[in-house]
């Protein structure tokens, strides 16, 4: 888990990268606009895009990042590892009893502390520079140019004939009643 929190909410060189600095605070101006001061509020936005919506799929499905097989056993030390991610960017208190799930209780003790670290990431983003769209014009140009060879359109047409061979009944029957 700490491996995981640290490549996730940790920031390199003091400073977030660029599309998470220019997300944030689009959504905090987002919020300003519409007299949105409730900081909960906010957090809730930020969370739900970033870390439940992109880290835990991850987390929970590597294998849509790495070529693996996704075992039983690993899908459920996954899940426990997701589970205390999630935890730890939620803004409500755990109640923790004798029936609890072993899954909560085995980082129940971290999760405060976590919670703790979530915040001052999202505080720390918040209080960085902001990006100017220039610099994340050239920031999403410079990327583009390190990946331009990359793409293997032969595989994809190639994936594409699978899936159209595959459904081509209702596809032809789709593009027919257009």
């Amino acid at each position: 888990m700490l491996l995981v929190k640290k490549s996730i909410w940790g920031l390199t060189l003091s400073r977030s990268p660029f599309a998470v600095k220019y997300f944030f605070d689009f959504l905090d101006t987002q919020a300003e606009n519409m007299k949105i001061t409730d900081p909960d509020v906010l957090h809730i936005w930020k969370t739900n895009s970033l870390p439940l919506r992109f880290w835990i799929n991850i987390l929970k499905n590597p294998q849509f990042v790495f070529d693996m097989e996704k075992t039983p056993h690993l899908d459920g030390c996954l899940s426990v590892i997701a589970q205390a991610f999630m935890d730890s960017f939620s803004l409500s208190e755990m109640q923790l009893g004798k029936y609890a799930p072993t899954n909560k209780l085995l980082y129940a003790k971290d999760i405060p502390k976590f919670k703790q670290e979530v915040k001052m990431y999202y505080k720390q983003i918040r209080d960085q520079s902001p990006v100017t769209p220039a610099e994340f014009k050239d920031f999403l140009h410079e990327e583009s140019k390190k990946h331009e060879n990359e793409f293997n359109e032969a595989a994809a047409l190639k994936e594409l004939y699978k899936f159209i061979e595959r459904y081509f009944t209702e596809v032809s029957s789709f593009l027919f009643h257009l």
